[in-house]
């Protein structure tokens, strides 16, 4: 791996925590409202930042997370299944703004693993955790999705890493 994608995983998985931290009162409860999961979005500008990702999705959840083995089993386990399949479908779609939605709606959509979490815990009901982790996922991946839009109009995230 290069210096360079290695520097730049680092600077994400540096944000992915810090941001974390700073919402960490309603970013690990049932209606999953974690503002950091807007970094999501930087795979379908460049598919190498999956590791900053996901390394920032580890570390957040091993030092974050009231619920450690779940999330790190879980949590991290959905962010894998998900960036991947954004991944492997942005090869054949190449409008940015489509991908993000296509990303968005993976990431809604796979919610149901924090579901199972959620209900294997505390016992929370399947569907209607499923449904509120589902819409904070999806209002944060929406409104995520022009940010980082307009922050790659300045950074140019695919010549970043």
């Amino acid at each position: 791996m290069k210096v360079k994608t290695l520097v730049g995983n680092g600077i994400v998985a540096a944000l992915y925590i810090a941001v974390s931290f700073f919402i960490q009162p309603f970013g690990f409860t049932n209606i999953q409202f974690r503002v950091s999961e807007m970094f999501n979005h930087l795979v379908v500008f460049n598919k190498k930042f999956i590791y900053g990702v996901l390394l920032g999705v580890f570390l957040t959840n091993l030092f974050l997370s009231p619920m450690r083995a779940y999330d790190l089993v879980f949590g991290f386990g959905q962010s894998i299944i998900s960036l991947l399949i954004t991944i492997l479908v942005s090869r054949f779609i190449k409008n940015i703004w489509t991908r993000m939605i296509v990303n968005t709606i993976v990431f809604t959509i796979t919610m149901f693993l924090i579901a199972i979490e959620l209900h294997l815990a505390f016992q929370l009901p399947f569907l209607f955790t499923w449904l509120t982790t589902a819409i904070g996922e999806f209002v944060v991946m929406a409104i995520g999705a022009p940010i980082m839009y307009l922050l790659n109009q300045r950074i140019h995230f695919e010549k970043r890493v």
